[in-house]
């Protein structure tokens, strides 16, 4: 199986997962100015902003190594601008991560915070 694959079946996998919490998926692949999310998702009053990080093995890490501080503050700020062009401006929000690996699915929910990538500018 090639990456794109991986990914594609780690997204999929993902959505569903967070369907079956209860979660409703807003967008899918959101591309802004900044960079990507993978799902925007609703759960109770809280947007969350989450990266799939899928793998077939560990053989470069952990798939949340993967989010790196240069990656949390692209998310942030690419967050920042869904939520003004939605305008949900002052909504709670939370990034979480949700990891794919060999078909195990790990949900880490406040993954990091939009303080978090504050520290990342340079």
């Amino acid at each position: 199986m090639n990456s794109r694959e991986i990914w594609v079946r780690g997204e999929t996998a993902a959505r569903e997962y967070l369907r079956e919490k209860g979660y409703v998926i807003l967008d899918e692949n959101y591309a802004g100015q900044m960079g990507e999310i993978d799902i925007i998702a609703r759960q109770g009053d809280t947007i969350v902003f989450v990266e799939v990080k899928a793998r077939e093995n560990t053989d470069f890490g952990q798939p949340i190594e993967a989010v790196t501080p240069q990656k949390v503050r692209k998310i942030c700020l690419t967050a920042q601008q869904y939520l003004v062009r939605k305008r949900l401006m002052g909504r709670d929000v939370r990034f979480d991560v949700v990891e794919v690996l060999r078909g195990e699915i790990t949900h880490t929910e406040n993954a990091f915070t939009l303080a978090d990538a504050v520290k990342y500018i340079k």
